[in-house]
């Protein structure tokens, strides 16, 4: 299922660059697992919301060509833009810097896919979200999401083991597929097609504890304390009708 990040990993240089520019589980992984679900080509024009420093974005430039707008709010594109650089992919990724609760600025009918890596739980847990991204994809076209999540919904019974890492943020962001579905259910304008779990959770989790990142120490202890109870990845797709 992961030919290209399995390659990619196979060269401690690139392993290297991956420990240096994952910020949550390896978006590379969750990024092939998910555009295995998708029928993307060279054709295409995607925007990845929520980008990173790119991962993401790399997976879909280099393994199905296709033309990137490389979308995110705490990455600068001057950054972004010397790495696509660096890999070779600056022809194909389009850096910007985006806030998506402030509006996209984007033509209606712009992209033929949405797509959305360990960040639109960040931002996209509110029913006003997604109805606001619905008319950049052309109708036909896909919202795709791969975020954290819950096995089940905690409500006020957090599990002792879990309570020195839960917060107010954690609480806001991290959500079952329930939840989720409920929540897209709402929205006008698209068809869901597939909600699930994912497949690499265990790998790409096990991946981001090895980056580089200041906050994989902390990290570290809430996956030790999880111990594969409770938390998985949640992959959303939806056809824009």
């Amino acid at each position: 299922m992961y030919p290209f990040t399995d390659q990619f990993m196979s060269n401690d240089k690139n392993v290297e660059f991956l420990k240096a520019t994952m910020m949550g589980p390896n978006a590379m992984r969750l990024s092939e697992e998910l555009s295995s679900h998708l029928n993307i080509n060279e054709n295409m024009r995607v925007l990845d919301l929520g980008c990173g420093c790119g991962l993401s974005t790399l997976l879909l430039a280099k393994k199905y060509g296709a033309s990137v707008f490389a979308a995110d709010l705490w990455i600068s594109p001057t950054e972004n833009y010397e790495r696509f650089q660096s890999i070779g992919i600056d022809d194909k990724a389009v850096p910007i810097s985006v806030d998506a609760t402030k509006g996209l600025p984007f033509a209606n009918g712009y992209f033929d896919l949405l797509f959305t890596v360990d960040a639109y739980h960040y931002f996209g847990d509110t029913e006003e979200m997604l109805p606001s991204l619905i008319p950049f994809v052309k109708k036909g076209g896909y919202i795709a999401v791969a975020i954290p999540g819950l096995k089940y919904d905690f409500g006020g019974n957090v599990p002792d083991e879990m309570q020195p890492f839960w917060n107010d943020e954690i609480a806001r962001t991290i959500r079952s597929i329930d939840w989720w579905k409920d929540l897209w259910k709402k929205a006008e304008g698209i068809e869901i097609v597939d909600i699930r779990e994912m497949a690499c959770c265990g790998q790409a989790w096990s991946e981001w504890l090895t980056a580089y990142h200041p906050v994989v120490a902390e990290d570290i202890k809430m996956m030790e304390a999880e111990g594969g109870k409770y938390f998985n990845l949640v992959q959303l797709i939806a056809k824009v009708i």
